[in-house]
């Protein structure tokens, strides 16, 4: 059902030992944040809505325009958002490039142009590149869409600046790093990156986002 939080991932103990096992400071990290872990709610449309809604502006003003969109379409089916106005989108706080993209998006799943039910069996790539052939979904969008909804254990962001603030701050004495030295970084957290990613993300900021 839309809105109820699926379990967390039953890899979840066992990626936290591994990865406090070869790291000692994301063994600290991990060990700061002991009763928080990743959790889905289980649908697919609203976890790409509120990425969608999520890009480029703070976690604060993301929750508020989303909480402003569950007003407007409570049931957050994709055929409600088809069913608004753009106007009502826009009152909402959507751009109108956003009201346009949550729209889009809504078309695809409706029209079945996206496989949803495909997904649990296909690779985390082949679900990259179907979704960013959507208006509005980069990359980005869909390694969130592939950690927060389909909880895949390594996934990698390493376009996501929180992910970059962190690996600096903690790993780097505050010195910045890019995404193809990241990535080479990261490369001693598999199969576990979306875990490493998760905690470092908390380090940040304790509260969960949850897409």
């Amino acid at each position: 059902m839309i809105g109820d939080k699926l379990p967390a991932p039953s890899y979840w103990p066992r990626a936290k030992r591994a990865l406090a096992r070869t790291d000692a400071v994301m063994k600290d990290i991990i060990a700061a944040h002991p009763r928080v872990r990743l959790r889905s709610r289980g649908d697919a449309f609203q976890t790409l809505a509120r990425s969608i809604v999520g890009q480029q502006i703070s976690v604060k003003a993301a929750d508020s325009v989303w909480a402003r969109v569950v007003e407007a379409a409570p049931t957050l089916r994709p055929e409600a958002f088809l069913a608004l106005r753009k106007p009502r989108l826009l009152r909402a706080g959507l751009s109108r490039q956003k009201a346009d993209y949550v729209r889009d998006l809504a078309r695809h799943i409706v029209e079945g142009t996206l496989h949803v039910g495909r997904w649990p069996a296909m690779d985390d790539e082949a679900i990259i590149e179907e979704l960013t052939a959507v208006r509005g979904i980069g990359r980005w969008t869909a390694e969130m869409f592939l950690i927060f909804n389909l909880m895949r254990p390594d996934v990698f962001p390493v376009d996501d600046l929180g992910l970059r603030r962190a690996v600096a701050l903690h790993y780097r004495d505050g010195e910045p790093i890019g995404a193809r030295e990241l990535r080479e970084f990261g490369a001693a957290w598999a199969p576990w990156r979306s875990v490493a990613t998760w905690y470092l993300w908390r380090s940040l900021d304790p509260v969960p986002v949850e897409y």
